[in-house]
């Protein structure tokens, strides 16, 4: 026997891969994260945690209703000037990760597409009940209960770039967060940090 035949070539050691051989995640920017993430609250959002987050979100749902061919009456255009439509959108969005993610059981994402057809039905009526369509948008009418100042006049404004919009809403939503994030650290005492 020659020394050739005892040789075991050493195995390369694998190169670091930042998205740990993660599949693209949909539309999703960046490496997965080492577990999936938990619920968004958007009313406890920092301005630059809204802001990545309407972002990733918008890129998601811009992959969600081409990958599947949704109608408007599903996702319409100005989803994100509904708040019924954006919480029930980034549910599925944080649902869709937790469900696909390597570490998650095989059969997670047929209980997700279980799941995204109940919320096709909900987006459906909320749709129906908040007036957005294809073509023109209106803010959702809100029943005003006895007591409470009667609501202003509702009207349907056409929607000639939603890209446009989407952007001025968000820069607005931002600049909103940060303002009230100022006007907390305003009221607080500079030597101590408590509220004055």
């Amino acid at each position: 026997m020659s020394d050739d035949e005892d040789f075991v070539p050493e195995q390369d050691e694998p190169e670091p891969d930042p998205d740990h051989g993660r599949a693209d995640r949909g539309g999703a920017v960046g490496p997965m994260l080492d577990e999936p993430p938990g619920p968004i609250n958007w009313n406890l959002l920092t301005a630059d945690d809204a802001e990545a987050a309407w972002l990733e979100l918008n890129q998601w749902v811009n992959w969600l209703r081409m990958t599947y061919g949704l109608p408007s009456s599903v996702i319409p255009p100005m989803w994100h000037r509904h708040p019924e439509l954006h919480w029930e959108l980034s549910a599925l969005h944080t649902h869709w990760l937790c469900a696909f993610d390597p570490q998650q059981n095989g059969s997670a994402p047929i209980g997700w597409h279980r799941d995204f057809a109940d919320a096709r039905q909900r987006l459906r009526d909320w749709v129906a009940a908040c007036g957005t369509r294809l073509d023109r948008d209106r803010p959702t009418r809100q029943t005003v209960w006895p007591g409470e100042d009667d609501a202003d006049p509702i009207e349907d404004t056409p929607i000639t770039n939603r890209d446009e919009d989407f952007v001025a809403f968000v820069i607005a939503d931002v600049e909103r967060r940060r303002q009230l994030e100022q006007d907390f650290y305003a009221t607080l005492n500079p030597e101590t940090g408590e509220l004055t």
